[in-house]
């Protein structure tokens, strides 16, 4: 249990025994038989410091029930409180807020907590172990990929960390579209080119719909330097087939090679086309059937998403006989949550995806009950901007800028810190200059600097001979000037914050609370100086900073990024 559970616990039984006391007296009237009042009673930490560490509305809850105003209740119940020796008073505010104001004492038992655990600090049971499959980026292997799957990817594997922090057993899986109309387009591209690298630029028409991008030539080039001119004599489409094996693996290799640059390594790397050699696509076709969903128009087979309550019904198999990227979606999510037993499916899809999610989750519905056991992260676009104007294209190769080109200019700390600084949900504007900067305008250097700080203190003072001693040698109480308390409460924030992260599905609460947790590191560093004549009070705030130390580079390795011990 974490020390906030244990001073909610604390504080509700406080606020039941006041309960029962008033209506012994009185004061309040009885409650129907059953009434739980201990479920009703919710404690939040208020914005406004002034208004207490803990503040609870239970006055307002139980209104309607005790027919009798809030403000009322809230009195009653403040009266007859037994503080005990964590609480040191408490307020009735407004229409009935009861606001909770806690002794400094209960605080420094994070500490303790933190010598415990160390770098595991924060780590909560939420998941139980249930089994997540967090699915992201999964770009197109015809092509690099851009800043979409750049900031799909830093959000995607901070998710993945975090729910492995808050107890799920997490796997990160990459699904390889390598079937379909994007594949047979990227193979008229590469036996276009092929075609005019031996014979010239007139001997075929490059297709209006192709891949245009130079790499579609360099793989043809090195095709060539391979097998040489020999697939001339192959029929069209075992040269396309030949062309997209040696390709597709190549771009297979480059994408792993870059997101493993960036730091991301997938548990599993899925494939679209095994859908459809084991027949899980048909299987899923003939199960939505069997279900009375599907329905034959004009020769092609179509979902019907009108049966299910949505507007725009969809073709499952085309009238060429061949099935649509949404059957085999279908069949992919029906592998991940029956074939492969995952309790959660997590995906991270760009926000144009938006109204696909519901139709997924209705189509798991009509084949077996799974929608609910689906979440959809939707991402906003994110926009490069460097002195104020938007960047679109790479000054080294005058195209769209990838990720490799991102990660050329800036490094991969300020990539992930800064892809993952706002919810998914918020337009991003990434300013590449600040990312490029050396000061405390950037915030992945201002909380890396914190950390380096609290190093470089415990490094100077070791080598006078003084060094952190253990929790139980520590006169905690010394601790009571409002930076250290500050620094106190925030480091004793982390579970909580990362039950409400993992909850909301937003790892950006996590960045927020690294910087948050630097802020008030450097404001204890402007009030409180750690070299002081009282080494009781010097031994304390030494124990303080190296708590803080342990918290922030538990929370960049959560984030995958660096905690320098030198700046």
């Amino acid at each position: 249990m974490t020390i906030q559970e244990k001073m909610k616990d604390s504080i509700t039984t406080a606020i039941l025994s006041a309960f029962a006391r008033a209506q012994e007296q009185g004061e309040l009237p009885a409650t129907e038989e059953g009434f739980d009042l201990a479920s009703q009673i919710r404690l939040e930490v208020p914005k406004d410091k002034q208004h207490g560490d803990f503040a609870c509305n239970i006055a307002m809850v139980l209104a309607k029930a005790l027919k009798s105003a809030p403000r009322k209740i809230a009195d009653a119940i403040v009266a007859h409180m037994d503080l005990g020796k964590d609480i040191e008073k408490v307020e009735v505010a407004g229409a009935g807020f009861i606001n909770f104001y806690l002794t400094a004492a209960w605080l420094y038992e994070t500490l303790e907590q933190i010598e415990q655990q160390g770098e595991n600090y924060g780590r909560i049971d939420l998941g139980k172990g249930q089994k997540v499959m967090v699915e992201f980026v999964s770009a197109n292997p015809t092509g690099p990929m851009h800043m979409g799957n750049a900031r799909g990817g830093a959000l995607g594997d901070c998710l993945a960390s975090l729910l492995d922090f808050a107890g799920y057993e997490v796997t990160r899986e990459f699904y390889i579209n390598d079937a379909g109309n994007q594949i047979e387009k990227f193979g008229n591209s590469l036996n276009a080119r092929y075609i005019q690298q031996l014979q010239g630029e007139d001997a075929i028409e490059f297709p209006e719909d192709g891949y245009h991008g130079e790499d579609i030539t360099n793989h043809a080039k090195a095709f060539i330097e391979i097998h040489g001119d020999k697939h001339l004599s192959l029929s069209e489409q075992e040269r396309k087939q030949a062309l997209v094996a040696y390709a597709l693996e190549k771009n297979i290799d480059a994408l792993k090679e870059d997101l493993g640059r960036y730091r991301i390594f997938y548990d599993v790397w899925f494939r679209e086309s095994t859908l459809h050699e084991s027949g899980a696509v048909q299987d899923a076709i003939d199960t939505l059937t069997k279900n009375g969903y599907t329905y034959e128009e004009d020769g092609a087979v179509w979902l019907n998403c009108e049966k299910m309550g949505l507007e725009k019904n969809e073709v499952l198999v085309r009238a060429n006989g061949i099935p649509t990227y949404f059957a085999a979606d279908i069949a992919y999510h029906m592998n991940k949550l029956k074939t492969r037993g995952y309790d959660w499916a997590i995906n991270i899809w760009g926000a144009d995806h938006h109204g696909h999610v519901a139709r997924m989750k209705k189509a798991l519905d009509a084949v077996g009950g799974e929608g609910d056991r689906l979440d959809v992260v939707l991402m906003q676009l994110v926009r490069l901007v460097s002195n104020g104007e938007v960047v679109r294209m790479s000054k080294r190769t005058g195209k769209a800028i990838t990720l490799t080109d991102l990660l050329e200019d800036i490094s991969i700390d300020a990539a992930r810190f800064f892809f993952n600084m706002r919810n998914a949900g918020s337009h991003l504007d990434f300013d590449l200059e600040l990312a490029k900067e050396q000061s405390n305008d950037n915030p992945v250097f201002y909380v890396q600097y914190a950390h380096a700080r609290i190093c470089s203190i415990l490094r100077l003072m070791a080598e006078e001979g003084v060094t952190v001693l253990p929790y139980t040698e520590i006169q905690t109480g010394c601790l009571t000037d409002p930076a250290e308390l500050d620094l106190l409460k925030k480091l004793s924030d982390l579970p909580a914050e990362v039950e409400s992260a993992a909850k909301a599905l937003e790892p950006a609460r996590m960045t927020r609370y690294v910087m948050d947790l630097a802020t008030a590191f450097h404001t204890f560093y402007a009030a409180c100086r750690v070299k002081v004549e009282d080494r009781d009070l010097m031994n304390a705030r030494l124990k303080l900073i190296d708590a803080t130390r342990i918290v922030l580079k538990g929370v960049l390795t959560m984030l995958k990024v660096s905690a320098p011990e030198k700046m």
